[in-house]
């Protein structure tokens, strides 16, 4: 997976927002203005930032090592992963999802329910 390739994935998502809040090379992606994913255009290889359930993030940390504890970030809630030749684009991308999930989970029921709905359809028209 490439920058290209993943920021196309990201704006697959429902609601799903790109911007460049910080500086010129770290592009973010949120949902609802909350941050789900960002990444460092200048990168290689290719690492990026994603929210995480605490107790899954350990799980990754200690199956991968593409995944590590969240550059410059809280570390408890958030992961880096830098692609590498063997890692699986799909498994990436449930990562990602996760992450978008881990955000909604957290809004008011107002915000979070409409767009639960919109992922689960989303989930099922793209199989995952």
């Amino acid at each position: 997976m490439d920058i290209e390739s993943l920021r196309d994935f990201c704006l697959t998502l429902p609601r799903a927002t790109e911007c460049m809040p910080f500086d010129d090379t770290t592009l973010v992606f949120k949902v609802e203005g909350k941050m789900f994913l960002f990444v460092d255009l200048e990168s290689v290889p290719l690492r990026f930032n994603v929210k995480c359930d605490p107790d899954f993030a350990l799980v990754l940390r200690d199956a991968y090592p593409e995944v590590v504890p969240g550059y410059h970030c809280n570390k408890k809630y958030w992961n880096t992963i830098t692609m590498r030749l063997g890692l699986k684009e799909r498994l990436v991308k449930e990562w990602v999802v996760h992450s978008y999930a881990e955000v909604v989970k957290k809004m008011s029921r107002v915000r979070r329910e409409p767009l639960e709905k919109l992922l689960a359809q989303w989930k099922q028209s793209n199989g995952m």
